[in-house]
């Protein structure tokens, strides 16, 4: 997949685009990128996304800036395994915040990308102060010979979409968030040194170290699956703040891997989020909490074992 950055030359072929910040890459968008291809397979033109980043309200309301589903490199993965072809990654910032939405049609879409079919959602704004939408661009379609394909709003009882599974994973919905994604929630982060006091309860952990702008499910136990060195570990995770040892409430990330007896210092884990097992519990002592663990590295593993990361195209 060819990533398109700033300053790059215009292309010289045709493309077919969606547009958006696709954050998670939920059903609603993959029914987008499939629409999308199907375009472009019958058109004979390159698959494109054009995506931002930042998110576009880290600069036009900071205060309320939704945290993020995945990183750039997790979507840019994404998109590459629903087969887009290129991606055009805008820099979001305050002169791109206050270019007008024809001048972006006609610098983005027609000089740069030679577009000539359009994907966006029905309720698709763009521009300054979201003064453009599908209607607008059917107008300018006209104009620069290109054709606006406008997708309804998917969902099944719940509207799929990137602040459902925000909602939901805040409420500590794994189920809900997990269908809406279509696949279990994965976090992308470093692996950093703890004070190893997994280790001495028999069981080590990763301590997992994230960007404060992305996404956490809510606090309590889950079983998970990770990947490291190329491989999937059935992993209990842990998404708290230890109270059995701690009260300063800072919430730690951690991941025990089944099985696992490398060294993951410094590498980068994806972890999936597969089921909620419990609420995060206080014990009368070490032992009843060593049982507890024991208990959800065994559910762990069972429910590891349903597993199957090559049946979605974002988790292969």
């Amino acid at each position: 997949m060819h990533i398109l950055r700033d300053g790059e030359p215009p292309l010289t072929h045709s493309s077919a685009v969606a547009i958006g910040v696709f954050d998670g890459l939920h059903v609603g968008h993959q029914k987008i990128i499939a629409r999308l291809g199907e375009i472009a397979r019958r058109h004979k033109a390159r698959a494109t996304v054009v995506t931002f980043d930042p998110h576009p309200a880290t600069v036009l309301a900071p205060e309320r800036a939704p945290l993020l589903i995945g990183s750039l490199d997790q979507r840019l993965e994404g998109l590459e395994r629903l087969g887009v072809e290129q991606v055009r990654i805008l820099s979001f910032d305050e002169v791109l915040a206050r270019e007008s939405a024809t001048s972006f049609v006609e610098r983005v879409l027609v000089k740069e990308l030679q577009t000539r079919h359009v994907v966006v959602g029905e309720d698709f704004h763009f521009g300054h102060n979201r003064e453009g939408n599908v209607a607008l661009l059917e107008q300018l379609g006209e104009q620069h010979h290109f054709e606006v394909h406008p997708a309804p709003i998917f969902g099944d009882g719940v509207r799929w979409s990137s602040t459902s599974v925000r909602e939901s994973l805040q409420a500590g919905d794994l189920t809900l968030a997990n269908k809406i994604l279509g696949r279990p929630f994965t976090l992308r982060a470093t692996v950093v040194h703890g004070d190893a006091r997994g280790r001495e309860l028999g069981f080590p952990t990763a301590n997992l170290k994230f960007s404060s702008r992305h996404l956490m499910p809510g606090i309590g136990i889950y079983a998970g699956a990770a990947r490291a060195e190329g491989e999937w570990w059935a992993g209990a995770v842990s998404v708290g703040t230890r109270p059995q040892f701690y009260d300063d409430g800072s919430v730690l990330v951690e991941v025990h891997l089944a099985g696992f007896g490398g060294d993951l210092y410094d590498s980068v884990l994806d972890v999936a989020f597969l089921e909620h097992l419990r609420g995060e519990m206080v014990y009368e002592d070490l032992g009843e909490l060593v049982k507890q663990i024991e208990r959800d590295v065994e559910q762990t593993v069972a429910i590891f074992g349903e597993f199957t990361p090559s049946a979605n195209v974002l988790l292969g």
